[in-house]
């Protein structure tokens, strides 16, 4: 009697071998759970929808597809980066006809992102940018007052990363007032670092095209206490 992997057929004499052998596509299947599989199974099949007709692809599909370990890289890569919208990154890499080995470019994901950020919707852009000082302050203990004390008492600098990486947005910094001392407050360094989110004459602009946003994101932050 034989026992024999359901994932590659290989036979072993041993049912304990069987059990502590580790194809490579059963260590596939085994990581469809993870998030950044997840998300590269979502952009696999948002490559197939946009780039080929035919039956739509399953998970099975996509562990014998040669193109497995790129897509895990794209979408472990965007989750590092705390993608906001992988979906819309994904589009936008196809359109612009970016080769599969360089999705995972910081420049690429740069270029996309700072397009996105003044484009999005705004109760996007809100939403994110509340849950991100929520989850940063959970388990700071010196910050008495949760997220609204977010831009008076976290680190300038890890602030200024939020804001670079996307996590927090131009609605929410320019729209609160410790969000604007929080800007006055930086030197030339650290405002370098987010001048390409906050771009001041652009979003001057875009606030005067949308008071109504304007206005709703003002009372939701001020009620807030930000």
């Amino acid at each position: 009697m034989t026992y024999q992997c359901q994932y590659c057929q290989k036979e072993f004499v041993k049912e304990s071998t069987l059990t502590s052998h580790a194809c490579e596509r059963k260590r596939r299947f085994q990581q469809e759970r993870e998030v950044g599989v997840r998300w590269g199974f979502q952009a696999y099949l948002q490559f197939y929808e946009t780039t080929q007709s035919g039956k739509p692809k399953t998970y099975e599909n996509f562990v014998d597809s040669p193109y497995y370990t790129a897509f895990v890289r794209f979408g472990r890569y965007a989750h590092s980066v705390h993608c906001p919208n992988l979906a819309s990154f994904t589009r936008w890499l196809l359109k612009n006809n970016r080769k599969l080995d360089q999705w995972t470019s910081d420049q690429n994901y740069t270029e996309w992102l700072v397009d996105y950020i003044k484009r999005e919707n705004v109760q996007d852009a809100l939403e994110r940018s509340v849950q991100t000082m929520v989850d940063y302050v959970h388990d700071q203990p010196d910050i008495r007052n949760g997220y609204r004390d977010y831009f008076r008492l976290v680190n300038d600098n890890r602030v200024c990363y939020h804001i670079a990486s996307g996590r927090i947005s131009p609605w929410a910094v320019y729209n609160s007032e410790s969000g604007q001392d929080f800007l006055a407050s930086l030197n030339d360094d650290q405002v370098a670092i987010i001048n390409d989110i906050i771009d001041p004459v652009y979003w001057q602009s875009r606030f005067r095209d949308l008071p109504d946003d304007v206005n709703f994101v003002r009372q939701v932050l001020g009620m807030a206490g930000l």
